[in-house]
C-alpha cells in the first residue's frame, strides 16, 4: 500500500531524504553531505552533478528502509533557493559549477544596475533587491563567462533552474523542466504576483540579458509535477509538490493566515511573514515573495535574511576554539550574570536586511580586561536575537507587524537564546517538539495534492511544543539594544 509521502530536503551543505507516514512521523532518513567550493573570494559553488548523486544515494537509501517503491506515493521537494544551475538540455549536464546563493561574484553587476537608477523598477516588478544573492545576475554571469554559452542559450539549447528544477529534470528524465512559485519568485525574474498577476518577467529578462526560452514552467507549489524516471526506483511515483525551504517552513509551522510567521535560524535566519493575497510593499529593505500556492490556499510574504546565524557558534567553535561543541554555548552564556558590555556584530559576509550592506564587516565592541571566552559566546548568541529584532522592527515598519514567532532550525535546541529571543523581542516564541519544518512543509504540501488534508486542516493541528514567555524588564531590553545599535553604527 502506498501510505507514505518521501521528502527530498536539498539544502546548502547537505542532502537529506525523509519519509513520513500519514501521521507525518519520520519512518526513515538519510543525509550525504555536499561538498562546497570557493575558487576565489566572494566565490560559492558546488557541483551540480555531486547534488544529484547524492540526492539519488538518499533516496534510494530510504526506500528500502521504507519498504520499497510501492510504500511512496509521492515525492515532495524542498530546496536551497536561489542556487543557480544552467546545463545543456540534451545531455542534461551542468555547463558550469552551480552558483551557490552566497555568493557574490555578481556585486558589480548589480552596482552598475543600481547606478543606472533600476532599483526601485526592479523591486516594483519582482519584489526583490538588486543584490548578487538572487538567481538572476548569476545566470547573466554564466551565460557570459563560460565559451559559447549565451550562443548556445539564444538558440534554446541550455537550460536554467534552481535546484528543484534541476533535481525535476533529473527525476524525471528529463520530461519536466518546472519549478514552482515559491522559487520562481527569488529569481529576479518573477513578476510578484498571484495566479495570473505573477509570471516570467520580459522586463526583467531584458534588464539581464536573459533568454526567455532557458526558463521554466512555473507550477503551484503542490500540483502534479511528472513522475520519477521508474529506472531510478522501481515504479514511477508521482511528484506532488516542491518548495523553496523558507517557504516550506512556513507551511510546515502551519503560518497560512495573514500576519503569522516564522523564524527558521540555520546557517542564517529567515523571518518569513503571511500576508496573504496583499502584495508586500517594502520601504524598509524587505523582500516581497511568494509564500505558497497549495489547493484552494495561496499567498504572498515579506521575507528578511539574516546572513550569519549559525555560523557565529561554528566560528566560535571551529575557528576561535572557545567551545567544544554548540551544546556548551548555552552553559557560557548562563554562567555570566550579564553581557559585561560585549558586542559582536557578525557582519562575516556583510548584513543582509534591513541594511542589505556588502561591505560591512564584523567586529566585537566593548572589551575590558575582565572580558573572557564566556563573554565572546555569550555576544555571538545575543547578536542572534538582536538581528531578529532589528527585522522585527521592519516588519511593523511596512506595516506587517508580528505577534509571536514560531522558531525552527538547528539553533532552537538552545533554550538559553530562545529565552534571551523572546525577552529582546518582547514576543511569545513557539518551539515545537519536531524541528524538521522545512521538510515537513514539502510533505504536507505533497499530502494536500494526494488529497490526504486540506491546508484549514493543517493550520488547525495540535503542534507539540515548548513556549518561551518575555520576561526581562522594559529598562534591561533598553539598554540592551542601545549597546548594539552603537555596535552596529560601527560596522555599518
Amino acid at each position: 500500500m502506498a501510505d507514505f509521502i518521501l521528502v527530498i530536503d536539498e539544502g546548502t551543505t547537505s542532502t537529506r531524504a525523509i519519509v513520513y507516514d500519514r501521521d507525518f512521523r519520520e519512518v526513515a532518513l538519510a543525509q550525504e553531505e555536499v561538498a562546497l567550493q570557493y575558487p576565489a573570494d566572494g566565490w560559492v559553488e558546488q557541483d551540480g552533478e555531486e547534488i544529484w548523486s547524492r540526492t539519488l544515494s538518499v533516496c534510494r537509501s530510504v526506500i528500502a528502509k521504507a519498504g520499497g517503491a510501492d510504500r511512496i506515493a509521492a515525492i515532495g521537494i524542498t530546496n536551497q533557493r536561489e542556487t543557480t544551475l544552467v546545463w545543456d538540455r540534451k545531455s542534461g549536464k551542468p555547463v558550469a559549477p552551480a552558483i551557490i546563493w552566497q555568493d557574490r561574484r555578481t556585486a558589480s553587476v548589480c552596482e552598475s544596475l543600481k547606478a543606472k537608477g533600476l532599483e526601485a523598477e526592479v523591486q516594483a516588478e519582482t519584489g526583490l533587491l538588486l543584490d548578487p544573492y538572487f538567481s538572476g545576475t548569476k545566470i547573466g554571469w554564466v551565460l557570459d563567462n563560460v565559451p559559447g554559452a549565451r550562443a548556445r542559450a539564444e538558440v534554446g539549447e541550455l537550460a536554467f533552474g534552481t535546484v528543484d528544477t534541476f533535481l525535476l529534470w533529473r527525476l524525471t528524465g528529463g520530461a519536466v523542466h518546472a519549478t514552482d512559485v515559491t522559487n520562481a519568485s527569488r529569481t529576479l525574474l518573477y513578476r510578484l504576483g498571484l495566479g495570473a498577476d505573477g509570471g516570467w518577467s520580459a522586463r526583467m529578462g531584458d534588464i539581464l540579458a536573459v533568454p526567455a526560452s532557458m526558463l521554466p514552467q512555473v507550477k503551484p507549489s503542490a500540483a502534479e509535477l511528472g513522475a520519477a524516471d521508474p529506472a531510478l526506483f522501481g515504479r514511477a511515483i508521482p511528484i506532488c509538490s516542491v518548495l523553496g525551504d523558507q517557504q516550506s517552513a512556513l507551511v510546515g509551522q502551519g503560518c497560512l493566515a495573514p500576519g503569522q510567521a516564522k523564524v527558521t535560524f540555520g546557517t542564517g535566519a529567515f523571518l518569513v511573514a503571511n500576508t496573504g493575497a496583499v502584495r508586500p510593499a517594502s520601504e524598509n529593505r524587505l523582500l516581497g515573495t511568494i509564500g505558497y500556492a497549495l489547493p484552494g490556499a495561496s499567498a504572498m510574504a515579506l521575507e528578511g535574511s539574516i546572513f550569519n546565524a549559525g555560523t557565529v557558534i561554528k566560528w566560535l567553535r571551529d575557528d576561535l576554539g572557545l567551545i567544544r561543541s554548540a551544546d556548551e554555548s548555552a552553559r557560557a552564556a548562563a554562567s555570566l550574570p550579564d553581557n559585561g558590555g560585549v558586542y559582536m556584530v557578525p557582519a562575516f559576509t556583510g548584513l543582509g536586511a534591513p541594511h542589505w550592506n556588502a561591505e560591512a564587516r564584523g567586529l566585537i565592541a566593548g572589551l575590558t580586561r575582565a572580558t573572557t571566552a564566556a563573554h565572546l559566546v555569550r555576544a555571538g548568541l545575543e547578536s542572534v536575537a538582536y538581528q531578529t529584532h532589528d527585522l522585527l522592527a521592519a516588519f511593523a515598519g511596512d506595516g506587517a507587524p508580528i505577534a509571536e514567532l514560531r522558531v525552527d532550525g538547528g539553533m532552537v535546541a538552545n533554550d538559553w537564546l530562545m529565552q534571551f529571543l523572546a525577552d529582546v523581542c518582547a514576543l511569545l516564541v513557539l518551539r515545537p517538539d519536531y524541528r524538521e519544518m522545512t521538510a515537513l512543509g514539502a510533505a504536507a504540501a505533497a499530502a494536500m495534492q494526494l488529497g490526504w488534508l486540506t491546508p484549514a486542516g493543517w493550520a488547525a493541528r495540535d503542534v507539540p511544543g515548548k513556549r518561551f514567555e518575555p520576561m526581562m524588564r522594559a529598562d534591561l531590553r533598553a539598554g540592551l539594544l542601545k549597546g548594539w545599535n552603537a555596535a552596529l553604527g560601527r560596522a555599518l
